[in-house]
């Protein structure tokens, strides 16, 4: 009979995959579209927002910066999807950005890459789920009223639903993330077709408003880092692209070249949705402001919607449907979005422990085949993030972008080393030319990141970029430290060349506290090991009880000779082990091995009632060099009913 933990277990995740059912796990290009792309297709929902909203610092007159703006941002997606079509078919095992790093920058810029990404995961997944709950707000208050609360429960769904496994949870997103495609090419079609064809026209419920300039006259640099500072806040469309290098194992053969497609197809769509948004923002004069008080002529209560409220708001002004299907569909992907980084984190998590930088538990695959202490890992960080900045995307967005693009730079240049060391050996003329055009496809990502990543850091440092700054570093100190000690647990244990010494003799010790079936099977096993000298061992607490067991003990007549320690103070533990201490002290080269008796019990409470004194023991004894402890187990009634699954599930570490 299973336990009411593994009963609830097995409804929520379904039954246990065997092994040989991973390869059966990976997906098709369909499929792997909205499980790897839907972060990067999804930020279209806020990355032009944060576009209009950085410009209106300085009124709306600023917008008409907004389409350049947009096109140089396009223009990165496009260098950035160019170049990690190279990465993918190059290096098809899924580190993706740590990998290529690793590989041509050495372990310490690695190690970077690793921290930026596992940095920028945590924060796609608060943002993503922040931004939902914004978006959903916009048209249900009471989304609006408790976005933190509605945030964790995401969070927690989502999670639940990864943990089931990644072809599942792939069939589960896809038809949402599709959903969203054919919204935003609806809302921005219709618009347009509204406006260029049928002449209507189209004025965004903020187009009448007054946007009161924070810095108006903005001129000369202010005016270049206003625009570098948008430029930077809008690159959040970015986000997302390296996933699909990331879970390049997760795709069906062949890997590299479905992964490639994949990409293409991501950044195509990506692009063309954030342009087209862009420009019907631009025409139905959409105002954005950082704090709604700067918006003039509002009714009082106004509450200033999201631009892509506002916009499918107004194209569907006939067809409220419209409004909610889009509405709907966008909340539904920004959740979803962060399952991009619920497929990346743990895989790159499982990397890195393969590589001794993190916990092994995050190596390890779980039930469902899926590495299940990494989503959960991720799940907690996320909902902290959420926690601490009450699910404010704007907040939360000024922490992004940095990690992601500190790994774009530290891929693309470790590419341009790839290449430049294939080219060293290669001589087929025609290879030559394909890997220089390679090289030089990623030398343009390398140029569009770096600048990227400079405007980044310069514009949103004091803005919160340090934070995010300040995270990879710790992760980055972190995971060394965890490498030095499993670099040191392993040097302990490496065996020497020469045969060790034998110990010359074994002493055995068995713990007695009542002569009853458990002490007399620890006394038989003990004494089939044939040791070089045993003794049973009782602490004296008790007099009269002491008294009795030394008398039953000779009516037995057990060949075993009983010592008895005294306790003034009544403790059990410390005069076992000063006792252990000083056979030891007399022989340093002997071994002492100590039997201790111990309850089989099987009902939870049971366990609070039985064998603490036997804890306490051999904690203190596994300290002890020279010192074997083993445990004689004896199995009580209630243990006979306790189910073998049961027991794997208490005892096995989550996963």
């Amino acid at each position: 009979m299973a336990s009411p933990t593994s009963l609830v277990k097995r409804l929520l995740l379904g039954r246990p995959f065997r092994s040989d059912r991973l390869s059966h796990a990976v997906l098709p290009k369909r499929v792997a579209l909205p499980v790897f792309a839907s972060d990067a297709m999804s930020s279209v929902a806020y990355a032009p927002e944060q576009i209009f909203l950085a410009l209106s610092i300085a009124g709306a007159g600023a917008y008409v910066y907004s389409g350049w703006i947009g096109l140089f941002i396009a223009l990165v997606m496009i260098a950035v999807v160019a170049s990690y079509r190279q990465n993918v078919n190059a290096y098809p095992s899924g580190g993706g950005d740590y990998e290529v790093a690793t590989v041509n920058h050495g372990p310490a810029f690695g190690l970077v890459v690793a921290s930026a990404l596992l940095v920028d995961y945590v924060l796609t997944v608060a943002v993503s789920i922040s931004a939902a709950a914004a978006n959903i707000g916009s048209a249900w208050n009471l989304v609006d009223e408790h976005k933190v609360a509605f945030s964790l429960i995401a969070i927690t769904l989502l999670a639940a639903v990864n943990l089931r496994g990644i072809r599942e949870s792939g069939v589960a997103f896809a038809i949402p993330t599709y959903a969203f495609i054919f919204g935003i090419f609806g809302l921005v079609a219709y618009g347009l077709f509204r406006v260029f064809v049928l002449g209507d026209d189209l004025r965004a419920e903020s187009a009448d408003f007054d946007l009161i300039a924070e810095q108006p006259d903005l001129a000369g640099a202010t005016l270049v880092f206003l625009l570098l500072r948008t430029f930077a806040s809008g690159c959040a469309a970015l986000t997302g692209v390296e996933a699909i290098a990331n879970g390049v194992p997760s795709f069906k053969p062949p890997k590299g070249k479905n992964a490639a497609t994949t990409l293409l197809l991501m950044g195509g769509i990506s692009v063309v949705m954030f342009m087209g948004l862009i420009a019907l923002a631009k025409i139905t004069e959409v105002k954005m402001a950082e704090n709604p008080v700067d918006l003039a002529g509002t009714p009082n209560g106004y509450i200033q919607k999201t631009l892509l409220a506002q916009l499918s708001q107004t194209v569907f002004d006939h067809f409220p449907i419209g409004f909610v299907y889009v509405t709907a569909v966008t909340g539904l992907i920004l959740v979803l979005a962060a399952n991009t980084a619920f497929n990346g984190f743990p895989v790159l998590g499982s990397i890195l422990a393969q590589d001794r930088y993190l916990p092994r538990q995050l190596h390890t695959r779980g039930d469902r085949l899926a590495f299940s202490n990494g989503i959960v890992m991720l799940a907690l960080a996320a909902m902290v993030l959420v926690v601490v900045y009450k699910a404010d995307e704007h907040k939360l967005i000024q922490l992004y972008i940095v990690g992601v693009f500190v790994s774009f730079v530290m891929s693309q240049s470790g590419m341009i080393r790839h290449w430049n060391r294939l080219l060293r050996t290669e001589r087929d003329s025609r290879a030559r030319h394909r890997m220089r055009r390679s090289q030089a496809i990623n030398a343009f990502g390398l140029l569009m990141t770096s600048t990227v990543l400079i405007i980044v850091v310069i514009t949103k440092f004091t803005h919160g970029a340090w934070l995010s700054i300040v995270f990879m570093g710790m992760f980055y100190v972190l995971m060394r430290a965890i490498r030095k000690h499993y670099d040191k647990v392993s040097h302990e244990l490496v065996p020497p060349d020469e045969r060790p010494p034998l110990p010359s003799r074994n002493h055995v010790v068995v713990v007695v506290s009542k002569l009853h079936l458990p002490t007399l099977r620890a006394l038989s096993y003990a004494q089939a090991t044939r040791p070089d000298s045993i003794v049973a061992l009782t602490v004296n607490v008790d007099d009269a009880e002491t008294r009795a067991l030394q008398a039953e003990w000779d009516r037995r007549r057990i060949p075993v000779p009983l010592s008895v320690v005294e306790s003034p103070y009544r403790e059990i533990t410390r005069p076992i082990i000063d006792y252990i201490k000083s056979l030891r002290k007399a022989s340093p080269r002997d071994v002492v091995t100590v039997f201790i008796p111990e309850y089989v019990v099987g009902r939870w409470w049971e366990h609070l009632l039985h064998n603490q004194s036997a804890l306490r023991i051999k904690s203190r004894l596994l300290f002890e060099p020279g010192v074997m402890v083993t445990s004689v187990p004896w199995q009580l009634v209630s243990s006979e009913s306790r189910d073998l699954d049961r027991f794997d599930d208490r005892m096995t570490p989550h996963r």
